[in-house]
Order: C-alpha cells, then sequence, then structure tokens
C-alpha cells in the first residue's frame, strides 16, 4: 500500500510539473509576441515621424562601380576593391541596363 501512493505521488508531480512548463512556455510565448509587437509599432511611429529611413546607398561607391563595371572590370575584381557584395554590383549593373533600355 505505501508504494502506490508513492506512485501516485509521483505521477502527480510528474503531471503538475509538465503543466507547469507548459504555462511557462505559454508566457514567455505571449512576452515574444508582445514585444515584436511593440518594437513593430515603434518601427512605424519613427518611419512616419520621418526617423528611420533605412540604410542610406552609397552613390560615390555605386557611382564607381558603375565605371568599373562600363571598363569592363570583373565582378570579383570590383567586390574586392569596393568591399561590397555582388548583389550591389548586380543592383548597379541592373540599374545601367535600365538606364540604356529606357533613356
Amino acid at each position: 500500500m505505501h508504494l502506490k501512493a508513492d506512485d501516485f505521488t509521483g505521477r502527480m508531480f510528474a503531471a503538475i510539473n509538465e503543466m507547469l512548463l507548459d504555462m511557462l512556455a505559454a508566457m514567455a510565448r505571449k512576452d515574444y509576441e508582445d514585444l515584436r509587437h511593440r518594437q513593430a509599432q515603434g518601427f512605424e511611429k519613427a518611419v512616419e515621424v520621418g526617423k528611420h529611413r533605412g540604410k542610406q546607398e552609397d552613390t560615390e561607391r555605386n557611382g564607381r562601380i558603375a565605371q568599373r563595371l562600363a571598363e569592363g572590370a570583373s565582378w570579383s575584381k570590383i567586390a574586392e576593391i569596393e568591399l561590397c557584395s555582388r548583389d550591389t554590383i548586380a543592383r548597379v549593373a541592373r540599374r545601367m541596363k535600365e538606364a540604356i533600355t529606357h533613356g
């Protein structure tokens, strides 16, 4: 009879612990979602009042990239010299191509 009481108690504590962990996980998730929501609100407000405009384009660097592309330099060499990504070079090249086709 003593063994059954301990077995019952052990299972009861295990169920309570599992319930507490589920509750703590739900609270942590809610806190995370609330934080993300407040961050999004703050970002929207900053954009509205003009305090956040995103990363500004480096027009001087992009001009040098365009010049190097026009001279026929390789993308790898341009990336090495200008310390930029191939995506940046592709963006400049795409703009150059659009300027030629639309201009």
